[in-house]
């Protein structure tokens, strides 16, 4: 499928390196100003019938993905995750204990790394003192990361036994010249015989994540993954671009830069993805997400009630998400906050009963506002006047007149006033980062570097 000149046009101009907005402002503004005294003071001033989410970092894989961009770290052996889940287990009593007795734990998310390296026995340990720290829900959702190379018969019993919900698995390409450039071998029965396995458990909601724009990655090849993954039948699927950072992801090194995609080739690997998916009846979410019609995430952003967080796309309506584990962000009604990255030292503090804590940064009211402009961007393709006059009053209009004085100059390229709205093009959604960074007063100090729009 050629790109037509438009498009080119629009590629040129507004595919350029910008965040993905899983959170306002963005990690690369956070400071040292916020530390753990700071944290404690907002954990304990939680409304103790607010909802809560965990997030829980397992920082290891015993192999290393050179196109993964999160913190982690290969390991052979299994004694540092023993040293790890011991410190681990620290903090979760060390916040837990800073929480509201009423607050309600609603959903947790075991992310990696690889959560699925953790033997059986520390996986059914871990949900257990999870439990005894905080208060969870009768119909909690737990979410964990799934890599199929570490999964075993009793592995997928502990799942079952913790009251795993959601298994998300990690696919990228079942191109074996893709899997071997970037480190990833991962046969289609291997992870056919996850989704079998899961579901036999009594699993109900399934997420499969795929990449485009990988080095070796052809159209006919994605193609021919999409359709593997469809015949697995998952209830959610996860289109990301491929984020080539090797300034702040040394191994990614490892991968070849002359065998990526160009932008345009990313456009067409993008575009025919998704129109795959549309086409076998999933609904678009957002710039990158995928789901049946009466998946909650769809139904979310039927409802209007679509959010973003570091995750991604989520119905996750939480006051709170609450982090744990090295480098684990969490977002509280006054601003965000992030762990000690740095594996040992985050041991460290946690075992002498301390938080975690080295870096955040609190909101302010003009943060609030853009915040919710920018997420609807992300999850709407729409600002809404009259929404955030209600939610803001008077402290919104500056950003409404900014809008409005961004359609007047786009010339109805990307965005057009609907009304009492601002609207993107349909044309021009896979720009939405780009539309959002417009709002985005930080983004001008140039802190932080960035992957490609689209």
């Amino acid at each position: 499928m050629a790109i037509d000149l438009k498009t080119q046009s629009l590629l040129a101009r507004f595919g350029g390196q910008v965040p993905r907005y899983t959170s306002y402002p963005t990690a690369p503004h956070f400071h040292q100003g916020i530390d753990c005294d700071n944290y404690a003071q907002w954990l304990q001033a939680l409304d103790p019938g607010e909802g809560l989410s965990l997030y829980v970092h397992i920082p290891y894989c015993d192999r290393l993905c050179w196109f993964c961009a999160c913190h982690t770290r290969q390991t052979l052996r299994y004694a540092p995750i023993t040293a790890y889940l011991k410190a681990l287990y620290r903090e979760i009593d060390t916040v837990g204990g800073l929480v509201p007795a009423g607050a309600c734990v609603r959903a947790v998310h075991l992310g990696g790394g690889s959560p699925t390296m953790l033997l059986p026995e520390d996986m059914v340990d871990l949900m257990a003192r999870l439990r005894v720290a905080f208060r969870f829900s009768d119909d909690v959702e737990i979410s964990v990361e799934m890599d199929p190379n570490d999964l075993d018969v009793p592995r997928y019993d502990a799942l079952a036994a913790i009251g795993m919900t959601r298994a998300s698995l990690g696919v990228q390409d079942f191109d074996p010249k893709v899997q071997e450039t970037i480190n990833r071998i991962q046969t289609f029965e291997q992870t056919r015989s996850v989704v079998d396995s899961v579901r036999a458990r009594g699993v109900r909601s399934i997420n499969c994540d795929l990449l485009y724009g990988l080095p070796h990655q052809t159209l006919a090849g994605l193609e021919r993954t999409v359709s593997d993954i469809l015949s697995l039948d998952p209830d959610r699927i996860a289109l990301f671009g491929y984020a080539h950072v090797p300034w702040m992801k040394k191994h990614q090194q490892m991968i070849p830069a002359e065998a990526l995609p160009g932008a345009e080739a990313r456009f067409e690997q993008m575009q025919r993805a998704g129109a795959m998916l549309t086409e076998a009846g999933y609904r678009a979410i957002g710039i990158d997400h995928f789901a049946k019609p009466d998946d909650r995430l769809a139904v979310a952003m039927r409802d209007g009630r679509l959010k973003r967080n570091f995750q991604g796309y989520t119905d996750d309506a939480n006051g709170a998400l609450i982090g744990l584990g090295a480098s684990s962000i969490g977002r509280l009604p006054q601003g965000y906050v992030q762990n000690m990255p740095a594996t040992g030292e985050y041991q460290r503090m946690a075992e002498s009963g301390s938080l975690c804590v080295v870096r955040g940064i609190e909101v302010s009211l003009e943060d609030r506002i853009r915040r919710d402009a920018i997420e609807r961007v992300m999850c709407d393709f729409r600002i809404d006047f009259a929404q955030l006059r209600a939610e803001w009053g008077p402290a919104a209009e500056p950003l409404i007149a900014e809008a409005r004085r961004l359609a007047a100059a786009d010339g109805g390229e990307l965005v057009a006033l609907d009304g009492d709205a601002l609207s993107l093009r349909p044309q021009a959604r896979v720009f939405a980062r780009s539309v959002a960074a417009a709002f985005d007063t930080y983004l001008q100090t140039g802190k932080g570097r960035h992957s490609i729009a689209v």
